[in-house]
């Protein structure tokens, strides 16, 4: 089944297969298989089983099975999740039932990974290279880590000549992260970052080119 506008599985209603493309689902019925929706609500008497990815979801019913939710996931007095669940944000009501093996969802990590130097020069890294997103930090928690590195150092913009190996999102935002060539030959460097949030979860390391011009 797919759909992509405000939908309703009513109370005696029973659907077995994926709904898809769902932006506002409401389920009071019974549903297996999985769902994909921007929002997701099972009221109570409602029930799911199977693989559920959404950006909000309520749960006031009952759910269970492989649960990835980007932002919030609320488990309302009357809700029951069991699974496996990664969230944003979670929030338990008294009386919600949460049994299952919760994972954090680590950051998402953006950008064009590219950069362009000139020969013993730095540039400032942009948000537009290299940027991460996590809905339950603040940009401040947000932390990229630096490895594997060819061709130079990243430093701050006030320090050029003392390498770092860690900085922030807000650090990031706020343009004072550069990268400084080395002066070597070659027509290219780069780095690894691996970006981790205040709860250590992290996301894939992603690897930055560095082209010199």
């Amino acid at each position: 089944m797919t759909t992509n506008s405000l939908s309703t599985i009513g109370t005696d209603l029973v659907v077995k297969g994926r709904i898809r493309r769902c932006r506002s689902l409401d389920v009071h019925g019974y549903v297996e298989g999985g769902v994909e929706a921007d929002e997701l609500r099972i009221q109570p008497g409602g029930r799911v089983f199977g693989i559920v990815r959404a950006d909000r979801l309520e749960v006031h019913g009952q759910l269970q099975g492989d649960v990835a939710v980007r932002t919030l996931i609320l488990i309302g007095t009357t809700g029951k999740v069991v699974g496996n669940v990664r969230y944003g944000q979670l929030a338990l009501q008294p009386g919600g039932e949460l049994s299952a093996d919760v994972r954090n969802v680590p950051p998402e990590v953006h950008g064009d990974f590219q950069i362009a130097v000139r020969r013993g020069r730095w540039v400032p890294i942009t948000l537009a290279d290299l940027n991460a997103v996590d809905p339950d930090n603040t940009a401040a928690e947000i932390r990229f880590s630096v490895s594997d590195l060819a061709g130079g150092y990243v430093a701050r913009e006030g320090e050029p000549a003392a390498a770092i190996d860690t900085f922030t999102q807000a650090e990031l935002a706020s343009g004072t992260i550069i990268f400084m060539h080395d002066g070597s030959g070659g027509g290219s460097g780069g780095f690894q970052v691996t970006v981790t949030d205040k709860a250590g979860a992290s996301a894939a390391p992603q690897r930055v080119t560095v082209s010199v011009v």
